[in-house]
């Protein structure tokens, strides 16, 4: 066995587990339950090309964590094993330090997380409903009248980027370009980099136009926010947004449509089950959280944590969906959670999902969810539970596709035209 120079200083990791193969998709409770009993709480574990980290999986842990931003920072410059790091390879796309808030701390996170914050807050819940729902009703009569969809394809991946998009201030003409490529971007293909350049320069030509003739949009805002960000802060941060926001909203409507299509306690209320929605996404973000597991944290200095010595410059793997599926918060196998929100889908405390992103997220998410089962209320899986499969990534839980029949029904007269 070649000896991994990486792991020199990493005694703990001589039975590290590789974070990455099938069972982590197929069936990630038993993964994480086996990761529980023969490792704790905070598990030794090896990235892609044998990079060792910590896969933190328990709830007081990761609470502990998130807590804590003055130990774990978020500057990926200060990890101890960037030169076993291949710059062509996947942890150099995700853990690459870049000037976006994603990577700032302090007082520069807050001045940028509070600029963002406010510039999303103005944005009025009813009338982001409303786009949510022109969005969806577009989508719906683009396949309504074939009888069969894939809701993952043709509908939960092309709705959020729309809706985000316009309330940044994009023109319609870009809609379908935005769409393609945040979803390019976020696949991790030999075309991200194509896709994540057309984006930075739309991104760059929108806030110019902005500059020059503001408007009531989240573009506008954010280069009047009194936290004065320059030209290059927002420019990115805009960027980060729209990616960062789409796949997570995605996966969160596509894995509701999922549970109420293949859970009992859902499928009976399908028609016109409107009171159930809300549930089955909170059931969700327990369960099957759309980011499962976010990237990391970077100790700050030597410390402990669940009974492991972490040093400074490690890196910290955050489990979301294991920290969720803790038995000291879910002790049943059949829990459910109900209107318990005490989840960890949007992180905890300075470093968390920026308020109100998941608040905007929700309502994007459930006026999807409510469309689709209002315009087509005998939609039934085309395939057996068992043949849905989940899209490889050790971050994001969603599906590759859901696909769906249904009585077949003409368009809406008049139907919007959402690009």
């Amino acid at each position: 066995m070649t000896e991994n120079a990486a792991l020199s200083g990493y005694p703990d990791h001589a039975d590290a587990v590789p974070l990455h193969g099938p069972a982590l998709d197929e069936d990630p409770d038993e993964f994480y339950q086996r990761l529980r009993r023969e490792h704790g709480t905070v598990v030794p574990v090896l990235l892609d090309d044998g990079v060792p980290a910590w896969f933190v999986i328990g709830y007081r842990e990761l609470h502990h964590v998130f807590g804590m931003p003055h130990l774990f920072g978020r500057d990926s410059r200060r990890w101890n094993v960037w030169e076993h790091v291949p710059a062509d390879g996947p942890l150099m796309a995700t853990f690459r330090w870049q000037p976006t808030v994603l990577f700032a701390e302090g007082a520069e996170r807050q001045r940028r997380t509070g600029a963002i914050g406010d510039a999303m807050d103005a944005v009025d819940r009813t009338e982001l409903a409303m786009l949510a729902e022109q969005v969806s009703d577009r989508l719906i009569d683009g396949f309504a009248g074939d009888g069969k969809a894939d809701l993952v394809t043709q509908y939960a991946r092309r709705i959020p980027a729309q809706v985000i998009a316009r309330l940044m201030g994009m023109p319609e003409a870009d809609m379908d370009d935005v769409v393609t490529n945040v979803n390019v971007v976020l696949d991790a293909t030999s075309e991200t980099f194509a896709a994540y350049t057309w984006l930075r320069d739309r991104m760059s030509t929108l806030m110019a136009a902005k500059r020059e003739v503001p408007g009531d949009d989240i573009a506008s805002r954010l280069i009047a926010h009194p936290a004065e960000l320059s030209d290059e802060e927002a420019d990115l941060d805009l960027g980060v947004m729209l990616v960062v926001a789409n796949t997570p909203t995605a996966g969160w409507i596509g894995n509701t449509l999922r549970l109420m299509l293949v859970n009992d306690r859902f499928s009976i209320t399908l028609q016109g089950g409107r009171s159930s929605v809300g549930q089955a996404m909170n059931e969700v973000l327990w369960r099957d959280p759309p980011l499962r597991t976010a990237p990391g944290r970077w100790a700050t200095q030597d410390c402990e944590l669940g009974g492991r010595r972490i040093r400074k410059g490690d890196l910290l793997v955050l489990g979301l969906a294991a920290a969720n599926a803790d038995p000291r918060v879910q002790p049943a196998d059949e829990y459910e959670p109900g209107a318990n929100r005490a989840h960890m889908s949007f992180g905890h405390g300075e470093y968390s999902c920026p308020y109100p992103a998941p608040e905007l997220g929700e309502v994007i998410a459930e006026a999807a969810v409510e469309v689709l089962l209002d315009r087509l209320p005998d939609v039934d899986l085309a395939v057996s539970p068992d043949a849905l499969r989940w899209r490889r990534s050790l971050w994001m839980r969603n599906l590759e596709t859901l696909p769906v029949v249904f009585s077949p029904t003409a368009p809406r007269p008049g139907s919007w035209d959402a690009g």
